[in-house]
């Protein structure tokens, strides 16, 4: 008995007929499909298949040994690939994930710290809301994010990236948008977006700002990502208040005005599981502080939107 007998049988077991799996699956003559079955059966010493009106049907031994066939072919495959990873033995991978809009300013410097670590390296990159972020490195989807700080997510560890001061955005040509800076109490009286529960971090942050401000904004729309705060701001005129790097989104219809005083700021964090022992993952952790100083300096990076309030803008 060879893989080839087996392979025919579970070709003709999943068609449910001869000539489709000869014609379709194997690609061979039905002739010679029938004679390797009957070759099959004779050393089995069984009928494994019988055909009626409806093409053909396994026996009940039939039934008994497709199920080991089809294991046999599984385990041949898997044989396969040991030998071939064996042969040629894998990449070292990484798996990336970033809160959406911040692979813009951390991702090509993640990759360069990675590639001088290790050359060879396969990394993979996603990106979504900070939660499902932090429980794919929960469940070890992810190796390490760029994220919001989670609660209740006992196996993360958190390292400060940065923290980033939220910001005033509004139509282009809104009434506030000629400010140097915004006053959170001229907010009053505006249609107000709010965050919704996909980001609660931020929501957080928010609401604890206008609760310590003393100003009572209740949102008439609230915010689920950049997409929509874009698309809210110009087609309500409304206003809104997000991290730094939303900048990065900004179209032509919407601008940002840094706040008066104190703005409130939001941690951007890289997690981690603590339980993951990938040698990479201890490597770029031993080159972060480098790679946020390189952020840093670089034209048109994180620190130039830290230090906005340092050059005006001009009234759009």
């Amino acid at each position: 008995m060879e893989l080839r007998h087996l392979r025919y049988f579970v070709a003709v077991a999943d068609a449910g007929s001869l000539t489709l799996a000869a014609e379709q699956r194997l690609h061979t003559a039905q002739p010679s499909l029938s004679r390797q079955i009957r070759d099959l059966e004779y050393e089995v010493g069984a009928r494994l298949l019988t055909r009626s009106a409806r093409g053909v049907e396994l026996t009940p031994a039939g039934k008994a040994f497709l199920e080991h066939a089809q294991l046999a072919l599984d385990q041949a495959k898997a044989a396969v690939a040991a030998a071939r990873r064996a042969a040629t033995p894998a990449k070292p991978s990484f798996a990336l994930g970033f809160l959406t809009g911040q692979e813009m300013d951390w991702l090509p410097e993640a990759m360069q710290t990675l590639k001088d670590v290790l050359p060879e390296i396969e990394v993979t990159v996603s990106s979504d809301y900070s939660r499902p972020l932090a429980q794919a490195l929960t469940r070890g989807a992810l190796d390490l994010a760029f994220l919001r700080p989670e609660p209740d997510m006992p196996d993360l560890e958190y390292r400060l990236v940065v923290r980033e001061p939220l910001v005033a955005v509004m139509r282009s040509d809104h009434r506030l948008a000629g400010r140097e800076v915004v006053a959170i109490e001229e907010f009053k009286g505006e249609t107000f977006l709010g965050m919704s529960e996909t980001a609660p971090t931020l929501q957080a942050a928010i609401e604890a700002y206008l609760k310590r401000s003393g100003v009572n904004l209740e949102p008439a729309h609230r915010i689920d990502n950049l997409g929509m705060a874009m698309s809210l701001v110009a087609s309500t005129r409304g206003v809104t208040l997000l991290p730094a790097y939303a900048k990065n989104f900004l179209p032509w219809s919407v601008t940002s005005r840094p706040l008066a005083g104190e703005a409130p700021t939001i941690d951007l964090v890289i997690g981690y599981n603590r339980t993951n022992s990938s040698p990479t993952l201890t490597l770029f952790l031993s080159r972060l502080d480098a790679l946020i100083a390189r952020c840093r300096t670089r034209p048109g990076s994180v620190s130039d939107r830290l230090d906005d309030r340092a050059q005006p803008k001009r009234p759009s």
